[in-house]
């Protein structure tokens, strides 16, 4: 006959067990933490500000590979919020604005040798156009590799705040949708796909500006404000951290541990 000791001794290691387990799906649950790395540009030397060196983001990509992190896509993370499905344990998005040509000839080796997925947020005015963009065949051969994901970064990237107060009400009315809905439908043109996603140039975005874009088909949208996805932020402002050349060593590792 199994004496109370024994039955208690059971109990307890059980409820132990319960407990573990429960605090493992916690660190899994959808959006809890995740940050999205915001790059720009990449290059053999500090340009701007918004630039970082091609071997300080190869660091990045080998500290990732290296302590356990997990690069998912940005639409994994996003199905992830809307349905509450669990994601990898220290998930890790990376993005890229703009359309910078240093995507295609510094990122682009580094994603196929590390296989990272990337979402990159193209203003497509700048395509096959600006000399520091990139061009579509360029975009689609990143399209090809089944790394890319491509995404709206409006038209032609303007600045919201100084358009309202430049412009009347119905002429930024109709410059906000032109930017919005026009570069939509030339990336779904372009690449065949789905263009449901959208970066606020500047990080630039309110009540009004969110329900255009929702109103225009977009599900989700991205601010610049820095710090990680929590599944109860809004949909139309995911935050993400824009990463500088200073974030590299201890300063990027306390990043991801934030």
């Amino acid at each position: 006959m199994i004496s109370k000791r024994v039955v208690v001794f059971v109990v307890v290691v059980f409820m132990l067990a319960v407990a573990s387990f429960a605090a493992a799906s916690t660190d899994n649950k959808p959006g809890n933490g995740v940050p999205i790395l915001l790059y720009h540009r990449l290059g053999p030397t500090v340009a701007d500000s918004m630039t970082i060196t091609t071997p300080v983001f190869e660091s990045h990509l080998k500290y990732l590979k290296q302590n356990g992190y997990t690069v998912i896509p940005l639409r994994q993370l996003i199905d992830s919020l809307k349905n509450k499905k669990p994601l990898p344990e220290h998930a890790v998005v990376i993005v890229a604005d703009d359309g910078h040509k240093s995507i295609y000839t510094d990122m682009l080796p580094l994603a196929k040798k590390y296989q990272i997925p990337v979402t990159l947020f193209i203003y497509p005015s700048a395509i096959s156009n600006a000399s520091y963009a990139m061009t579509w065949a360029q975009l689609k051969e990143l399209k090809e590799t089944g790394l890319f994901d491509l995404q709206s970064h409006t038209y032609w990237h303007p600045n919201f705040k100084i358009e309202k107060k430049k412009l009347d009400q119905k002429d930024y009315e109709k410059l906000v949708e032109t930017q919005l809905k026009k570069s939509k439908d030339r990336l779904e043109k372009e690449f065949g796909t789905k263009i449901d996603l959208l970066a606020w140039p500047f990080g630039i975005y309110d009540d009004y500006l969110a329900g255009k874009a929702s109103e225009a088909g977009y599900t989700a949208a991205f601010s610049i404000e820095r710090r990680p996805v929590k599944s109860t932020d809004n949909m139309m402002s995911l935050p993400r951290f824009l990463l500088e050349n200073a974030n590299q060593g201890k300063s990027f590792e306390r990043l991801l541990a934030n």
